[in-house]
C-alpha cells in the first residue's frame, strides 16, 4: 500500500508545541522575576551599605575632630610634668620591690679582712642596667684584687674593674670599684640613680 501525504500543507502536533512553548515562556518569566529580585535585593543592599559607609565615614570625622581639639586643649607643660610623676612612681615601686638588703649583704661577704666600702652609689646605664659603683679602703693591693675576685666569684656581679687606684697618707688604698649587677630573675632592677651605703668598719678592724 502506497502512503503519501498528498496534502498541501504538512500536518504539525499544534498541542506539543504550544506546550513548548508555553513552558519555555513560563521558563523566561520564572528567570526574569528571580533576576527581577535579586536586583532589586542587590539594589537595596547597596543603598543600606552607601548610607552605613556615609555613617562610619562621618563617625570618622567626628572622631579626629575630637582629637584634634583634644589634642589643642592639651599643656606640653603639664603632660611632661604628668610623664615624670609616672617615671617617679614607676621608680618607687622599683626600689620597694628590688631587695637592697640581699645586694648590700652580697657585697658584705665578699669583703676581705683587710678591705673596707666607704661609699656605694648604683646608677644606670643606657640599656637600663644597675652598675654599682663601690669605693673601698684596702691596706694592700692584694687584698683589692682578692674583693674583685670575690665579686665575679657571687655570679651577680660581672665587669668588675678598678677605675681608680691612689694611695693616702697613711698608706691605704683608696679605689672606686665598678660592676655590673644582675640581681636573680625573681629581684627586679631597681631604675634609680643614687643611694649611699654607711661605711663598713676600718680597713683591718
Amino acid at each position: 500500500m502506497l502512503r503519501t501525504n498528498l496534502s498541501t500543507r504538512p500536518f504539525y502536533n499544534m498541542r506539543a508545541v504550544h506546550l513548548a512553548l508555553g513552558a519555555l515562556a513560563l521558563v523566561v518569566a520564572t528567570m526574569t522575576i528571580v533576576n527581577i529580585v535579586q536586583l532589586v535585593r542587590l539594589t537595596t543592599s547597596e543603598r543600606t551599605l552607601g548610607a552605613r559607609a556615609q555613617q562610619d565615614e562621618q563617625q570618622a570625622q567626628q572622631l579626629r575632630d575630637d582629637a584634634r581639639r583634644i589634642r589643642s586643649q592639651i599643656d606640653a607643660k603639664e603632660l611632661n610634668q604628668v610623664a615624670a610623676a609616672a617615671q617617679e612612681a614607676n621608680a618607687i615601686i622599683d626600689l620597694r620591690t628590688f631587695s637592697w638588703s640581699k645586694l648590700f649583704s652580697e657585697i658584705e661577704t665578699t669583703l676581705p679582712e683587710n678591705v673596707r666600702l666607704t661609699n656605694f652609689r648604683p646608677v644606670e646605664d643606657r640599656q637600663g642596667r644597675l652598675i654599682v659603683n663601690l669605693r673601698v679602703q684596702a691596706r694592700r693591693v692584694p687584698d683589692l684584687e682578692s674583693f674583685i675576685d670575690n665579686l665575679e666569684k657571687t655570679g651577680r656581679f660581672h665587669d668588675v674593674l678598678a677605675a681608680e687606684e691612689q694611695t693616702n697618707p697613711e698608706g691605704l688604698i683608696n679605689a672606686l670599684v665598678e660592676a655590673l649587677y644582675e640581681p636573680s630573675s625573681e629581684t627586679p632592677a631597681p631604675k634609680t640613680t643614687a643611694a649611699v651605703a654607711p661605711a663598713k668598719g676600718a680597713a683591718g678592724e
